[in-house]
């Protein structure tokens, strides 16, 4: 037998039986990879869709009522403008992950209706701040004769709002902290939080008040916890507050309010 012979054929003449089985473990090993991509997609959407915090009903209902102000119901958020006059600052405000966007209405109203300050609660995708990729102004453009605007959010929410923060002229987070670096940011910035927070803990937010200005403002707020930023009952995990919802409505007003008014 020469060594022609004996040598394997090169792989363009390969017998046609042993292609075709490359093909199929080729397309096996393809359609496995695009099942659990769909699966894991399918998965997440139904996750998100399922235990949703929906908004106390109590709470809605007055802010509603409250001839004050005045609520648009728009798809991409929720608007709320003071009734009696123009509003030039605004607040573009993103929810918590799985909390229903009105459940933050009642505690914003204050913001509303004693400091004119226009605020739009995003509705994001999915439920989950971290998959809406949509820039500021895709909210801003909601209430155009707004010309100052605050970004903040109610835990995921707020990590999201830090993201945007550089499109905005102030930030606030309401029960949250930062992911990325803004220590060098040269806006107001303000950081409320709840002594009785069980998942935003203080001590989280300690950990990450490097990444913030220095001259940030950081209140902790006595008795509050990690729901008291909305009104969607408690939440698991979480502590038990202690302070009243009028109480926290009244401290996010003057808080927020002194921004709202250094920026006007």
């Amino acid at each position: 037998m020469t060594d022609a012979a004996a040598s394997p054929a090169p792989p363009d003449e390969q017998p046609p039986r042993r292609r075709r089985r490359g093909l199929r473990i080729l397309w096996w090993v393809l359609g496995s990879i695009g099942v659990l991509i769909l699966a894991a997609v399918v998965g997440i959407v139904i996750w998100s869709q399922v235990g949703v915090m929906q908004a106390e009903p109590g709470p809605l209902a007055a802010v509603r009522a409250d001839d004050r102000i005045v609520i648009s119901d728009e798809p991409d958020g929720i608007i709320m403008t003071p009734a009696d006059e123009r509003s030039h600052v605004g607040l573009v405000f993103i929810p918590g992950a799985k909390v229903d966007p009105w459940a933050y209405a009642s505690k914003l109203s204050g913001l509303v209706a004693d400091k004119k300050v226009t605020v739009v609660i995003t509705k994001p995708w999915l439920n989950l701040a971290f998959f809406d990729l949509r820039p500021l102004g895709s909210f801003t453009t909601l209430a155009p004769t707004v010309r100052e605007w605050m970004v903040g959010g109610h835990s995921l929410g707020g990590v999201r709002s830090c993201q945007l923060a550089t499109q905005a002229e102030a930030l606030v987070l309401f029960g949250s902290y930062c992911a990325q670096d803004l220590s060098e940011w040269q806006q107001p910035v303000l950081s409320m939080s709840g002594s009785e927070d069980g998942l935003s803990t203080p001590q989280k937010i300690d950990d990450a008040r490097h990444l913030l200005p220095r001259d940030a403002e950081m209140v902790e707020i006595p008795g509050a916890s990690h729901s008291s930023f909305g009104d969607y009952g408690l939440q698991p995990g979480d502590g038990t507050p202690t302070i009243s919802d009028e109480e926290m409505t009244a401290e996010i007003t003057r808080l927020v309010g002194r921004i709202a008014n250094y920026l006007g």
